[in-house]
């Protein structure tokens, strides 16, 4: 099928243009991109989109979300990383999904971020007790369905808790850690075989969907073990998808297990390379920022998950003079309530006026839109793909409507998309070529359905949530003394924000 959007104003993210707008036409054949720019021929096409008072722009790009929370969205509040994750994943393991309700929570982020255009997820999935091939098949087949474009991870763990975050085993009552010290963790082999499956059953399903080794971070898994994802990344062309210094605890973690920060441990390892994405990065010393730009990383910027767990703010302009790309992402769906990427916008473009005076330090427009875009591309190593609007490249696209109060007066067409869009002027979202929103309205799914099937399982759901919260609330007051413990120690780093007074969890 082709496609001609016709007269529009293109932000394009491409080596001409950047983020500068500029008006003109894009043709599309197939799957990919044919010509963007003016052109006195009007080519034939299957459809033509009138593009008078339409903004066309890359698709949004979410460089690191987790959907399985969703079912949690909106759940939790004033709860920092490590009391949060007790709660909304549990320890002791959680009650096990059916793959239809996998496939429908999948399909409800996949719905949300569409709409509001974002053509891309970078999806860390982590199930309880286990993922399995039928398990991750539910949200290959989810994506699938709605239209959007993926990579899906494998995440594992397999390192006990108390081994993972410091001063727990001294903390935690002998009848909880015999509980934890009884559970069986997965081995390096077991992930290797889980990732050799699962790439050769879904990888490229769709022309659009990916797998990739998500291993969850070098504190909670064990060396074998992340070495193994790594040579599966770089064997497979693959992501290497990992959380690094999230939090201040993992700081101080990072030094009680390996006598050096968690991004030195990884370099000393030789797992610092083109393919190695990390999420957040809040906790980085000028060192680890060096490294991570001589290996060429990626980090991925979770400005609303950040700030709602009290875990930092991120150096992003440090990371950027460093040569470290940016990238941006939602994160959990309960840590930062939603997979929008116009709200992820907004925030990481505000943040950082707070952390220096000197208004050269902070983000331009032009530079959050780059991340929300051919940053992200380049995590998930498909800049040569996505991520702008080039001809060869392949179509994922949103276009909105600039008659909407979002930009009306219209000004600076960058600032309105980072800090007056809220995507509801997202009219027609493209990914591969096909029109997966059409006026607003998903073309592939009914929605209205899905969503009431899952609105008529979410009783079972909370109850199941409940259930689990209740049982691993013991290990809150350890956990929370954790965190004070860790506030408290001087790293050298200062990374809380202008308002430096540690407030201590309340053991809830």
């Amino acid at each position: 099928m082709s496609i001609l959007i016709e007269g529009a104003t293109i932000v394009a993210m491409d080596p001409e243009h950047g983020s500068e707008p500029f008006r003109g036409d894009i043709l599309i054949e197939g799957e990919r991109i044919a010509a963007v720019g003016e052109s006195d021929a009007r080519p034939e096409a299957d459809r033509v989109i009138p593009g008078e008072g339409k903004l066309v722009i890359p698709g949004l790009i979410n460089a690191h979300i987790h959907t399985p929370e969703a079912f949690a969205k909106g759940r939790y509040d004033n709860m920092p990383l490590e009391l949060w994750m007790t709660l909304a994943y549990g320890i002791l393991g959680a009650p096990e999904l059916t793959p239809r309700m996998i496939y429908l929570r999948s399909a409800l982020c996949a719905m949300d971020a569409i709409k509001t255009g974002v053509t891309y997820f970078s999806d860390d999935i982590l199930e309880f007790p286990l993922q399995s091939m039928e398990t991750i098949g539910a949200v290959f087949q989810a994506y699938e369905d709605v239209g959007l474009r993926a990579s899906i991870s494998g995440h594992v763990i397999n390192r006990r808790l108390p081994d993972s975050i410091v001063h727990l085993n001294d903390l935690l009552p002998g009848d909880l850690k015999r509980e934890v010290d009884a559970m069986e963790p997965p081995t390096a082999d077991d992930f290797a075989a889980f990732c050799e499956e699962a790439h050769a059953l879904y990888d490229g399903r769709a022309g659009r969907l990916r797998f990739m080794p998500a291993p969850s971070g070098p504190q909670r898994c064990t060396e074998p073990l992340m070495r193994a994802a790594d040579e599966f990344a770089r064997a497979n062309g693959l992501p290497f998808h990992t959380h690094i210094l999230e939090s201040k605890v993992q700081a101080v973690t990072g030094h009680a297990l390996y006598g050096k920060t968690l991004v030195r441990y990884m370099h000393d390892l030789g797992l610092l390379n083109r393919n190695t994405t990390i999420a957040h990065g809040v906790w980085l010393t000028d060192e680890d920022i060096a490294l991570l730009g001589e290996a060429r990383c990626s980090v991925v910027h979770n400005a609303l998950s950040n700030l709602k767990l009290g875990s930092g703010l991120c150096p992003v302009r440090r990371l950027l003079d460093a040569g470290v790309n940016l990238a941006l992402g939602s994160d959990g769906l309960s840590t930062s309530d939603t997979p929008r990427m116009f709200s992820v916008m907004q925030c990481a473009g505000l943040m950082h006026n707070v952390t220096s005076p000197d208004n050269a330090y902070w983000l331009e427009a032009g530079e959050v839109l780059h991340a929300a875009t051919l940053g992200g591309a380049y995590s998930v190593l498909l800049e040569d793909e996505i991520g702008s609007l080039e001809p060869g490249k392949r179509a994922d696209m949103a276009i909105l409507d600039m008659r909407t109060a979002n930009f009306t007066p219209l000004n600076d067409v960058r600032n309105h998309l980072v800090y007056c869009e809220n995507g509801s002027s997202v009219e027609t979202v493209i990914v591969n070529g096909e029109i997966m929103v059409d006026g607003g309205r998903l073309t592939r799914v009914d929605e209205e359905a899905l969503m009431d099937e899952l609105r008529d399982m979410m009783p079972q759901i909370r109850a199941d949530q409940e259930r689990l919260e209740a049982m691993n609330r013991p290990f809150i007051p350890p956990l929370a003394e954790v965190w004070r413990r860790c506030a408290e120690t001087d790293i050298g780093i200062n990374r809380w924000g202008s308002d430096n007074q540690p407030r201590w969890p309340t053991n809830r």
